[in-house]
């Protein structure tokens, strides 16, 4: 007789539903197997036959960290192409790539952490080039295309689960981790949210991660909104990830718990699943868990439901099924149509932002100069794969054009460093090694990788080595040597020419030159200290620095005059490294471009009036574009970046980006970086008066196109907007029509103008096609304070259709019915100190830890807070204020003097321990409420009485 295989346990069975088998497996693990799971990497749990698991795969435009893959244009990049059709082909490319990359290497997850849907509300933030657009509407509905891809369309199993970053209102580098952004409830849910929830209530996102910021005073790691918003968006179990080192911040860096115990306790509560905290060591986060359960914080039931989430996602993977479900047969791998892909978004990304006289495109006959920085650059960002493939705009050109028809001249400046004694820096013969990049084969975390120390450490000699000086800024220099490679420093502190590009967490290829008695010091800006010259070689060191005289041997400049000079036009390349000055870590000081490449467009402009400068760059410039008859922009455009640049230049395709978001004209027109209220401060288009450089959706094409029949009906709920859209050109091109509202007579600033949909569409010439959008009138709503909750007004409102949001092409008002504004009840509800209708000088703060927002003036100063038509009936006689800290409060009515004085002399025991104070005022009807705070005066609620 032969023994009988056992059944397979229920959580095995594809034939039942995944409720039934989450519920059969939890049932089999032990406590210590679950608190196990809570970790960013899950073990194995051999007895069930179960496999390890780790949340986390980068692919925010491309499988990154885990060696070649395809690579497509940055994520601002497909946020420029306007196309949802497009992103969601690339989010299944990008898919596809993960499942076929799993195959052969299991450290490839398939918990995908993209896409990045916070809003690009502020052009300095330095991972500006992670976001699609500073509009809600547009960021939502190319994220949800990404996600669709990345999700695959399979109705029950997912390709990959998706987990969109980082909730919530995270914008700036700056103090990043300690940081606290103030967003009073209208930006809350109009803005910051908005683009969360549409792209969740889509149906194809598996999680969130938190952002390490603090949002009123909280930090989002425990932030409410994780139970009242995310979770109540939708009814599929979602997987919150923390972010890398987010846990411990909140003792370590923000302070905000005691102690480790209490703050993962609390995380969990808030809603974090899973812990992504001291790299693969899940020891010190499994500790902190059985302490809080020790301590009575956290009960088992608390742990099952994390856990629970955390299976929903793997089942939905098709993990527990037999042969893994449906999943690994979908796996596809740097295929013709991947590569045909990144060429076509790539194409798509370009924005052609000037022509004046038509110089673009190329006549095929022209001589062209190609100069700049970036002109054989494709340069890879913090979350790009390793290129398989690789096209630069100079070798794009030479492709299309022709070796023969096209110069270059990079426009470095090659310098030389002399030393005291007369020697110079020089870069020793390196041995026959093989070139290959660190980390080639796949790395979980690049910025645990070392630089080479296989080559050897500079020397000096009698002439040196000629140097190409680049500065990007901010006085940041990078020095190459004639072979390609880059001075870096290594962990023993040598001086090499060992790197292939900038990069790294802490990049260690970039200097300073700090002018000091005849000549200069050369800081090493990774480290922070000063370059010596040493008996073994060349290496940075806190003492004993070496002068340097900087001799230049020949400025870029020149170069780029001379070539310029001899060609029919010019391209400038110029834009920024993705590693230096504005990335993940740093934010950007100023929208300037850099001094050295203003240079060298100023010269390729003045020796050849046919200049056309093609921006490369993760974020927007302000450039003086007057005398400059043509201007593209482009984000970094992944492998294909090169070829495609060419094509639209040769007009082999008509330019069809548009803008994502505002490009404004000067430094002077931003407001501070930590300045989230876009009401107040008026940021983005949204609310934005001056005179952008570009305007938002702004983009140009070589057709021409004309808007007519314009017609609007409403049934249902639904506005329908129709228009007609016909090819005026000679060329066939891609529209993109763009529909916006404008509340016509709002009782609250609302903004100029409101993305409410947009279509890309080709045509060719003299072709016409008909455009239907179907907006739901809810889209007109807005977030009422004095109700706490969103409210259609009703009344006139503008529709634009058009090009952009200032190239209006039709326009008409409909009248919407809608619920009347009312006054605030406040004689029986009082007020919430944060639902204010404006401000100036406030911060908002956590009422408690775990829920409710206060309001205190800025650094212990002054502010003013004000409360549109206040009803207090027949009449009131008292008002009383819910405090903490110390200071004063005086309340006035209708713009008049105060009528009401309080002041909290005895600082509380601490911000959390709230008092009331009492003072008379008589008052009937309604009003206007003006408070004026002093001090550190926290303010949670105004009740009133008598």
């Amino acid at each position: 007789m032969t023994a009988q295989t056992p059944p397979a346990p229920p959580f095995r069975d594809p034939n039942l539903p995944f409720a039934k088998r989450i519920d059969d497996l939890l049932a089999r693990l032990t406590l210590d197997e679950k608190v196990s799971f809570l970790h960013q990497f899950a073990p194995a749990v051999d007895r069930l036959g179960i496999g390890a698991f780790r949340t986390g795969q980068e692919a925010l435009h491309g499988v990154a960290w885990m060696g070649p893959a395809t690579v497509f244009p940055q994520a601002v990049g497909l946020g420029a192409t306007w196309n949802t059709d497009l992103v969601r082909r690339v989010g299944e490319a990008v898919s596809k790539e993960v499942r076929a990359m799993r195959a052969r290497d299991d450290r490839v997850g398939l918990n995908v952490w993209a896409p990045t849907v916070n809003l690009l509300r502020h052009p300095l933030w330095g991972r500006n080039e992670e976001g699609y657009s500073e509009d809600p509407k547009l960021t939502s509905a190319i994220a949800t295309a990404y996600t669709r891809g990345l999700r695959g369309d399979h109705p029950v199993y997912w390709r990959t689960a998706p987990v969109l970053k980082h909730w919530l209102a995270h914008n700036n580098e700056t103090d990043r981790a300690v940081s606290s952004s103030s967003v009073r409830p209208r930006v809350l849910h109009e803005y910051d949210l908005r683009a969360f929830r549409e792209t969740v209530e889509a149906g194809a996102v598996a999680g969130v991660m938190p952002a390490y910021n603090l949002v009123n005073g909280r930090p989002n790691h425990v932030s409410p909104y994780l139970r009242e918003q995310l979770r109540a968006w939708t009814d599929e179990e979602l997987l919150v990830c923390s972010d890398a080192g987010a846990p411990s911040n909140l003792v370590d860096h923000e302070h905000y718990f005691a102690t480790h115990e209490e703050a993962t306790a609390a995380a969990l509560l808030a809603g974090v699943d899973s812990f992504t905290d001291h790299g693969t060591d899940s020891s010190v986060v499994v500790a902190r868990i059985h302490g809080a359960l020790a301590q009575g914080l956290l009960t088992e039931a608390d742990i099952d439901t994390a856990v629970r989430r955390q299976l929903s996602v793997r089942f939905r993977l098709g993990e527990f099924d037999p042969h893994g479900g449906p999943g690994p047969d979908t796996g596809e791998f740097d295929t013709p149509a991947h590569r045909a892909l990144a060429r076509e978004a790539a194409e798509q990304a370009v924005v052609l932002l000037k022509n004046d006289g038509d110089l673009l495109p190329l006549a095929p006959d022209a001589r062209i100069a190609v100069v700049g920085l970036l002109a054989d650059e494709c340069k890879l960002d913090w979350y790009s794969g390793t290129l398989i493939h690789r096209s630069t705009p100079l070798e794009g050109l030479y492709e299309r054009f022709g070796a023969e028809r096209v110069e270059f001249a990079e426009g470095v400046d090659r310098v030389r460093l002399k030393l005291a004694d007369g020697t110079f820096l020089q870069v020793p013969t390196a041995p026959e090694a093989a070139d290959e990049v660190p980390g080639v084969a796949g790395a979980l975390d690049p910025a645990l990788l070392a630089g080479r120390t296989d080559l050897p450490p500079l020397t000096t000699g009698p002439t040196g080595t000629e140097l190409a000086l680049v500065d990007w800024g901010d006085e940041v220099l990078t020095l190459r040597a004639p072979d390609g490679r880059y001075l870096s420093v290594a962990e023993d502190g040598f001086v090499r020419a060992a790197a292939d590009q900038p990069g790294g967490w802490v990049v260690q290829e970039t200097f300073r030159l700090e002018p000091h008695e005849n000549g200069h010091l050369l800081r090493h800006l990774g480290t922070g200290r000063h370059v010596c010259v040493a008996a073994d070689g060349v290496r940075v060191a806190a003492e004993n620095a070496s002068v340097f005289e900087l001799i230049t041997v020949e400025r870029g400049a020149d170069t780029v005059t001379r070539v310029a000079a001899a060609a029919d036009v010019v391209l400038v390349v110029a834009g920024n490294d993705p590693h230096i000055n504005g990335r993940e870590t740093e934010d950007r000081t100023t929208l300037v471009l850099p001094p050295h490449q203003e240079r060298l467009l100023r010269a390729a402009r003045a020796a050849n009036p046919a200049t056309v400068l093609a921006l490369v760059s993760s974020y927007p410039y302000a450039v003086d574009v007057a005398r400059l008859p043509a201007v593209l922009w482009t984000a970094h455009g992944g492998q294909a970046a090169g070829s495609a640049l060419a094509r639209v230049l040769a007009g082999d395709v008509s330019p069809a980006g548009r803008l994502p978001q505002t490009w404004y004209a000067s430094d002077a027109d931003l407001p501070a970086l930590l300045d989230y209220d876009i009401l107040s401060a008026r940021q983005t288009y949204l609310y934005f008066e001056g005179a952008p450089l570009f305007p938002f959706g702004h983009g140009l094409s070589y057709a021409s196109f004309s808007y007519a029949d314009l017609t609007t009906e409403m049934a249902d709920g639904t506005l329908r907007v129709s228009c007609t859209v016909t090819n005026t050109g000679d060329v066939t091109a891609d529209e993109v029509a763009q529909l916006y509202t404008r509340a016509v007579e709002p009782s609250v600033p609302r903004p100029r103008r409101e993305l409410l949909a947009h279509r890309r569409f080709t045509l060719h010439p003299g072709e016409r096609t008909g455009l239907t959008f179907e907006v739901p009138l809810s889209a007109f709503a807005f977030w009422d304070v004095a109700r706490d909750g969103r409210r259609l007004e009703g009344g006139p409102y503008d529709v634009l259709v058009g090009a952009s949001s200032e190239d209006v092409r039709l326009r008409t008002t409909v009248t919407l019915d809608g619920e009347p504004a009312a006054p605030r009840p406040v004689a029986e509800q009082g007020l919430a100190a944060a639902d204010f209708d404006e401000q100036s000088g406030i911060a908002l703060v956590d009422r408690t830890r775990t829920e409710g927002d206060a309001v205190t003036p800025e650094d212990g100063g002054a502010a003013e807070l004000h409360y549109r038509n206040c009803d207090f009936g027949t009449g009131i006689t008292e008002v009383t204020v819910r405090v903490s800290g110390s200071g004063t409060l005086d309340l006035a009515l209708d713009g008049g003097a105060p009528q009401a004085m309080l002041t909290l002399a005895e600082p509380t025991p601490d911000v959390y321990t709230y008092t009331s104070l009492t003072a008379g005022i008589v008052a009937e009807g309604v009003h206007d409420v003006r408070i004026t705070l002093r001090g550190p005066l926290r303010l949670a609620h105004v009740g009133f009485s008598g």
